[in-house]
């Protein structure tokens, strides 16, 4: 009896030697019922993941859906691989982890992603303060991902840089708080504002800018069409109120495409250039006018 027992101890030995010899104990990790790899220390892995993914203190995270993960107990060949790292990166991959950011606005256009609420406020009041007679509508909204690369954050000084920059540049083109978005055409000016020549018996009131038959005219800035047809020297005009008494004349154009009460936003093509009216080649004519009065374009738009 006791060399029989001895007689299986020594096999069992022998078979847990082989067994160590060829193979590794190694926890085998899962997800959602999808087998990922294989790890040493159960305990030191989930600490790791708790660190990376459930324990992340970013401010920005709403929430975490986190993934059911199962580990089981299993002897597997030496040459296996352990890969933590990897592991834990498909983890990440399978959890959905939901950030939250705040756009600033602007004229309903997303201008700058900022990481919180305070900073977003402080960029908005600083806008309205700084900028009001451009700006008409500043507003916070926000944005929601599960793709923490979607939004490219900036801290509240770059932000501020990167808005006062276009603001100024906005603010310089803009008429009596109108901004003209858009060139009508690109071409050569070939009579500015004011000049006096012999095909009119007044100073020019606006721009005369060369560009071939039926190239397309843009509008200038958003508005309301208020006139769209035949009138004396204009030849074919388009006109569009813009609102704050501003008014933009388009002039001696061959096609008009736009009708009387038509909303224009700016780049919508409104027109083609022609020479009808009083004209001696192919150009549009382009007017402002503010309160009825015209003024120089070259101060808006058009000037480099």
């Amino acid at each position: 009896m006791i060399r029989c027992i001895n007689l299986i101890a020594i096999a069992l030995f022998i078979v847990m030697t082989i067994i160590f010899i060829k193979f590794k104990p190694v926890c085998i990790v899962s997800a959602n019922g999808e087998k990922l790899g294989y790890i040493n220390n159960k305990k030191d892995f989930e600490t790791k993941v708790n660190e990376l993914i459930y324990n992340n203190k970013s401010e920005n995270i709403v929430s975490i859906d986190s993934v059911t993960v199962d580990y089981e107990f299993a002897f597997v060949s030496k040459d296996k691989q352990i890969n933590e790292n990897e592991i834990i990166a498909k983890i990440q991959d399978q959890t959905e982890i939901t950030y939250k950011y705040y756009a600033v606005t602007i004229n309903n256009k997303q201008k700058s992603i900022v990481n919180t609420l305070s900073e977003a406020e402080e960029l908005a009041t600083e806008i309205k303060e700084n900028y009001n007679d451009v700006t008409s509508n500043v507003e916070i909204n926000e944005v929601y991902t599960q793709n923490e690369d979607e939004y490219k954050t900036v801290n509240l000084q770059v932000a501020e840089k990167e808005i006062s920059t276009e603001l100024e540049k906005i603010k310089s083109s803009s008429v009596n708080g109108i901004y003209l978005a858009q060139k009508p055409i690109t071409g050569v000016i070939t009579s500015r504002y004011g000049s006096r020549e012999s095909i009119r018996t007044h100073a020019h009131t606006g721009l005369d800018i060369a560009a071939p038959y039926g190239t397309k005219i843009k509008a200038a800035a958003d508005g309301t069409v208020i006139w769209s047809g035949y009138k004396g020297s204009y030849g074919n005009l388009v006109i569009v109120d813009c609102g704050k008494n501003v008014e933009i004349y388009y002039g001696h154009c061959s096609k008009l495409y736009v009708e009387s009460g038509q909303k224009v936003k700016a780049g919508d093509v409104i027109a083609a250039v022609g020479s009808t009216g009083n004209s001696t080649g192919n150009h549009l004519h382009f007017e402002i006018r503010v309160n009825g009065s015209s003024v120089n374009p070259q101060k808006y738009i058009y000037n480099n």
